[in-house]
């Protein structure tokens, strides 16, 4: 069964990133512009890895995370902070608002692909 990975990030660049990384692997990955972009795309399929910016216009990613927790289907759903942010109090509110972890950009490769498989299967 593919695993579906959403990547929530208004850096077009930092998305396709993300689908050159894990999509060979097998991953099926969309993308979303913007949290409120994310949380639509939530909404219209299943997935089973969220990796979301924090940084972005209409809806943040603490935002996004919040209201994502706020759906019942995304109560149990693994999801990654993708940022450039690197302060321990923004750490601490993704945490708070339900962020399993976080990695910093520029990303490593190998190391997103470790997270994606320990997260999402």
């Amino acid at each position: 069964m593919t695993k579906t990975v959403l990547t929530v990030d208004d850096s077009k660049a930092i998305r396709d990133m993300v689908v050159f990384t894990l999509q060979p692997l097998g991953y099926n990955v969309v993308g979303a512009g913007d949290g409120s972009e994310g949380l639509q795309r939530f909404r219209a399929e299943p997935v089973n890895l969220v990796i979301t910016d924090l940084n972005m216009p209409k809806m943040n990613g603490i935002e996004f995370i919040k209201e994502l927790r706020k759906d019942p289907r995304g109560a149990g759903i693994p999801v990654i902070m993708l940022t450039t942010e690197t302060k321990q109090e923004m750490k601490d509110a993704g945490k708070a608002a339900g962020a399993t972890g976080w990695i910093n950009k520029p990303f490593d490769a190998n190391t997103l692909v470790a997270v994606t498989r320990k997260l999402a299967g």
